[in-house]
């Protein structure tokens, strides 16, 4: 079985300090969540960015800025922006971190309900746009997918072409699609041959769907994006934390945990000297 890859989602976009103060805004504080997941194990790190009052952007500039913070103290991190921003935001505002030249990033194959009236619009036309800015640019997308639906249609797009092998896929679980075993492994059986996987279980989940993933042979989200609680009604003092009980359940389970430069062999990533 290969080596565990571990990404850790250290903000997202819509979790705020109410929910936990330790979420972060500043760059500052950006990268010292990164660093605590990365010193705990985490060879990804996926990253949404915002400005110091926790406003969710995409501007570029704030994302370089960030960026570097993280490779100051996570030298050889996989750092994977994400191109879902926040819900209402356009095409243009979402692609610009793809103009930073990142190893990785997300591409969203599919529109879906975000809670109330919130609808994360992923058109036929915007999917394919990502995917060709992306292959030009020579960055990897890790195809964010809410049900088994968003993986046919990834599927179908990567037979016409706009999507290219191997294909990596990450299976949010919990917003859209039900954090089941049975329908984690489901979902993981209908992706193509030769294709790799994580999962991020959404909120009390998280954990279980960690568990799952590292018995099937999967790769495992943790983060603040997805649960802020390290167990029932205890918040997590940080990022890192998650990620330590992740690398904990792998031991139990006989498990190793990859290092960046191995998460890049995995992935068909360079390495990175």
């Amino acid at each position: 079985m290969e080596k565990l890859i571990i990404t850790c989602a250290i903000c997202g976009a819509e979790v705020t300090k109410g929910n936990n103060p330790s979420v972060p805004y500043t760059i500052e504080e950006i990268g010292r969540e990164a660093e605590s997941a990365y010193k705990a194990g985490a060879s990804i790190i996926h990253l949404h960015v915002r400005w110091d009052d926790g406003t969710p952007t995409q501007d570029r500039e704030r994302f370089r800025l960030c960026m570097e913070e993280i490779r100051r103290r996570c030298p050889d991190a996989i750092i994977q922006p994400s191109t879902g921003g926040a819900v209402g935001m356009s095409d243009e505002e979402r692609l610009q971190p793809i103009e930073l030249l990142p190893e990785m990033a997300t591409l969203d194959c599919g529109t879906l309900n975000f809670g109330g009236d919130e609808i994360f619009v992923n058109t036929e036309t915007t999917i394919k746009n990502f995917a060709k800015v992306m292959n030009e640019k020579g960055v990897k997308p890790e195809i964010e997918v809410f049900d088994k639906g968003m993986v046919d249609l990834a599927v179908k797009y990567h037979k016409q072409g706009h999507i290219l092998a191997p294909m990596h896929f990450d299976f949010v679980l919990g917003v859209q699609m039900n954090a089941t075993v049975r329908d984690l492994s489901y979902i993981a059986e209908s992706i193509p041959a030769g294709s790799t996987w994580t999962v991020a279980g959404i909120g009390k989940s998280e954990f279980q769907m960690a568990a799952a993933a590292i018995a099937m042979g999967g790769h495992v989200r943790v983060g603040f994006e997805d649960n802020v609680f390290i167990s029932k009604g205890t918040l997590a003092s940080s990022n890192g934390e998650l990620v330590e009980k992740v690398v904990r359940l792998a031991k139990e389970l006989g498990r190793e945990i990859a290092t960046p430069n191995e998460a890049r062999e995995i992935l068909g990533l360079k390495e990175r000297k």
